[in-house]
């Protein structure tokens, strides 16, 4: 009987190891709320990964609309940007935005059941934020700005609170448009999107870049910029490093493509070790398809880029959307390489996935779909709205996504928006 125990203990731990070694999407016991913003609220739900469900909570109201989130590596903090301008409030599909006059960043502590509780003052901030993140030491936030471009960081003192901000070295090279800013995993550099602005009738093109600068202990100083034709028809948006692998995946926003760039001796080398296409039908593009952003699975072993279509046209005397993909590409990454190659593109199941997360598990995704719309129904031959909200998904064992259901989110529209979401493991 030891014998035959003992012989299926082995296989139970062969059979585990090779699951793991295939990319397989392995439970993992992690606790998580998901928090999403709508407005200036701050909304926490519930997380279950057997039953696919998010059930709400509590909501915190900030002083204006959060921008974005991202947790400290303790887990006991949340850090928020808030802004009364930009692209979360009246204008969003006209791109007449305010520019607004008060913006900051608070720090929350989160509970053992993912309550919000206000820790110490909000720092207040000169410009519009669009986005922030945490160094892997947790020392400083780092926050990016779209217009004008820029980037600051912020102590975070031993107690979890925003401290004095961290004076780069010398005038730093910030591009046009800032988008994204997150540190490499090795927290040596910074990775700074400037995704330009593409040409309008009324100006020409901004150029894009990717910009990495040097950070050590808070300082910032200017490194390299990546800039394929001269930032020409090169609209980076967001960044993804592999957990383990020397890696940089970055989205393409008016481009609809995904680009690999090896890191290596504390920066990123050029040019780009693969670029590809997100869309499933990439030779129809209709107008006002863009990429939003990039996330990887826990394991490493796949990306996930949101695709949107936003543009309207009007039918029966009422605008409804043009067409295009809304959906979630999933590419499979090769582990040698960091070749990234498509294998899904699933339905979003409502329209404009600007923000979309995956649990740390690796076993949920869940996808906010920014904006209520209007389509055309040809077969009913009339005009139905489809409503904001979270589309939920199963990640399977080899990375695809299977829909399991969606939660309506009203947004008052068009005052407001569904404007991000994203998973904190809890303490």
């Amino acid at each position: 009987m030891r014998t035959k125990a003992l012989a299926l203990l082995v296989w139970m731990l062969a059979a585990i190891s090779g699951l793991a070694q295939e990319g397989a999407a392995v439970p993992a016991p992690v606790r998580s709320a998901l928090y999403a913003v709508v407005g200036n609220e701050l909304t926490q739900y519930a997380v279950d990964t057997d039953s696919m469900t998010l059930t709400r909570r509590g909501t915190v109201t900030l002083p204006a609309n959060p921008q974005y989130a991202w947790p400290h590596p303790s887990r006991k903090y949340l850090y928020v940007i808030w802004s009364n301008g930009g692209a979360s409030y009246v204008g969003t599909r006209t791109g007449n935005w305010p520019s607004g006059d008060s913006h900051g960043l608070s720090a929350f502590r989160v509970g053992a059941s993912g309550a919000l509780e206000p820790h110490g003052r909000p720092v207040g901030l000169n410009a519009r934020p669009i986005q922030l993140s945490v160094d892997p030491r947790g020392r400083h936030v780092l926050v990016a700005y779209s217009v004008p471009s820029g980037v600051t960081v912020h102590t975070i003192e031993p107690d979890g609170t925003v401290g004095r901000e961290v004076p780069a070295s010398g005038r730093l090279d910030l591009g046009t448009y800032a988008h994204h800013v997150q540190t490499d995993p090795s927290g040596r550099f910074v990775a700074l999107v400037t995704r330009g602005n593409g040409p309008q009738p009324d100006r020409p093109e901004d150029p894009g870049a990717l910009k990495i600068l040097a950070y050590k202990d808070g300082v910032l100083s200017n490194l390299t910029s990546i800039a394929p034709n001269q930032g020409f028809n090169f609209q980076p948006r967001d960044v993804a490093f592999h957990r383990d692998q020397p890696w940089l995946f970055l989205t393409l926003e008016r481009q609809g493509q995904l680009e690999v760039y090896r890191i290596r001796n504390g920066s990123v080398d050029e040019p780009a070790l693969f670029r590809k296409n997100t869309l499933a039908d990439p030779t129809n593009v209709r107008p006002m398809q863009a990429a939003s952003a990039v996330h990887l699975h826990p394991n490493g072993r796949f990306a996930y880029v949101g695709n949107r279509a936003t543009a309207v046209t009007q039918r029966n005397g009422q605008p409804v959307l043009v067409g295009g993909e809304n959906n979630i590409a999933v590419f499979a990454i090769d582990q040698s390489t960091g070749e990234p190659t498509l294998i899904q593109n699933a339905d979003a199941h409502g329209i404009r996935p600007r923000s979309f997360a995956v649990h740390p598990s690796g076993r949920m995704l869940v996808v906010g779909n920014q904006n209520e719309f209007n389509v055309y129904d040809e077969k009913a031959r009339e005009v139905r709205t489809v409503p904001a909200g979270m589309s939920v998904f199963r990640i399977g064992t080899d990375g695809r996504l299977q829909f399991v259901r969606k939660y309506d989110v009203p947004t008052g529209e068009p005052d407001r928006s569904l404007f991000w979401v994203g998973f904190v493991p809890l303490p």
